[in-house]
């Protein structure tokens, strides 16, 4: 179960990724349906259904070469800085071989034992355990990976992850994966844009709109009202009609992640498992990078391209990750892996480390001529002058001291 040399699963990446582009213009054309919509009941609130519907559709069509540059541009721009966007997001910044060694030597062994083109390498400063691919072109391919995973990981896990990722960059699934966040991007935006806008219109209208405000009816006559109620009814129709279209576009464009098929983690487990011939540190990575990478602050799509998404959908309907048991399940039965279980919450590995370093710290120094370990040992009392200015006599200090110039146990101070 290699994913290299799977040319039918590279083929359909692309075939999908030009779908999804094709669904991008589709949806942006919905969305500007819904605001021209909006548009035709706050320019006219006394039209019917059927009015409403054939006016923004001419509208639509006079607004389809705008709609069409705009996503057009929008791609363009996603292609050239969708990587800046996705380091603003996460802070991840490039490293050379001075700075990290150690992680750009095991990506160029692999890179290289396998004739691939070798990607940017990224770190981002974070404790959480994660890493992630991204890249429309052989110039743009990056890795990045989190501080957190570079001190919880040894060698053979670490090569283990980059394995994974470069496969997602052999397999075309980072291209599919980034035009589904710019797809998810800019529908979220206008369909966000536009329930704004419905938003203000709604409250506007609400205050003396003329589809919905009854202040001139007494001077009209009974069919005029009549006819003023149908037509307010005809508006709020179609402004529910807009509202469903902006709310099926922002659907569509969250399904549209359900196109990133799960498989694609599986076919880039075993690709690294090809490219290293280790499923056991494979397996041992997954299982401590499990519950352990959530990036904070980062965005679901951003998510959507790590390791491990710990982000659970809706009755898991929306996870883009199968589940890392199921992961090392394939490994174990179709690589010969060995699964050592998964390992104690974070918190719980904490407090064994906590013991030790108390059994293994050495004993409180003793303090005082009585050796009491509780604390620090009072200095002896001071006998009570005298009348004469020394300190009385008893048995236990038969010759007086000066005030000032205590005796101790073991002789003047």
């Amino acid at each position: 179960m290699a994913a290299y040399g799977l040319y039918t699963h590279i083929a359909s990446n692309k075939f999908r990724s030009m779908l999804l582009l094709g669904g991008l213009f589709a949806l942006v054309y919905v969305l500007v349906y819904a605001g021209a919509l909006v548009a035709e009941v706050v320019i006219n609130g006394n039209g019917t259904v059927a009015y409403y519907l054939s006016r923004a559709f001419t509208d639509l069509l006079k607004a389809a070469p705008v709609a069409t540059v705009v996503a057009a541009a929008w791609i363009v721009i996603a292609y050239f800085f969708h990587q800046s966007m996705i380091d603003a997001v996460t802070g991840g910044h490039d490293v050379t071989r001075q700075e990290e060694p150690r992680l750009y030597n095991l990506l160029e062994n692999l890179c290289i034992s396998r004739g691939i083109t070798m990607p940017k390498l990224k770190i981002m400063e974070s404790p959480a355990l994660n890493a992630f691919a991204t890249g429309l072109n052989p110039r743009q391919y990056s890795i990045t990976v989190t501080t957190g995973l570079l001190d919880a990981l040894n060698d053979k896990e670490i090569e283990a992850v980059l394995g994974h990722e470069l496969t997602h960059i052999k397999n075309g699934d980072v291209q599919m994966m980034v035009v589904a966040v710019i797809i998810a991007g800019v529908v979220g935006f206008f369909g966000e844009l536009f329930f704004r806008l419905f938003t203000n219109f709604n409250w506007s209208s609400g205050s003396g709109g003329s589809w919905s405000s009854g202040s001139s009816s007494s001077s009209r006559s009974s069919s005029s009202s009549s006819d003023s109620k149908n037509s307010g009814g005809g508006a709020v129709i179609v402004i529910i009609i807009a509202i469903v279209l902006i709310v099926v576009a922002w659907l569509l464009s969250q399904v549209v992640k359900l196109a990133l098929s799960r498989s694609r983690e599986y076919l880039a487990d075993a690709g690294s498992v090809e490219l290293t011939k280790d499923p056991d540190a494979m397996i041992s990575a997954l299982r401590k990078i499990e519950n352990r990478g959530e990036l904070p602050g980062a965005t679901s799509a951003v998510m959507e391209l790590c390791v491990d998404n710990p982000r659970e959908g809706f009755a898991d309907l929306f996870a883009t990750h199968p589940s890392v048991q199921s992961r090392v399940d394939a490994l174990v039965k179709f690589a010969g892996g060995h699964d050592p279980g998964p390992l104690p919450p974070a918190e719980e590995t904490d407090e064994p480390e906590a013991q030790a370093d108390q059994q293994d710290a050495p004993p409180p120094l003793n303090h005082g001529p009585w050796n009491d370990a509780s604390g620090p040992h009072a200095p002896p009392p001071v006998p009570a002058p005298g009348p004469s200015g020394t300190a009385s006599s008893n048995p236990g200090n038969p010759i007086g001291n000066p005030i000032g110039n205590p005796m101790g146990p073991w002789g003047r101070h």
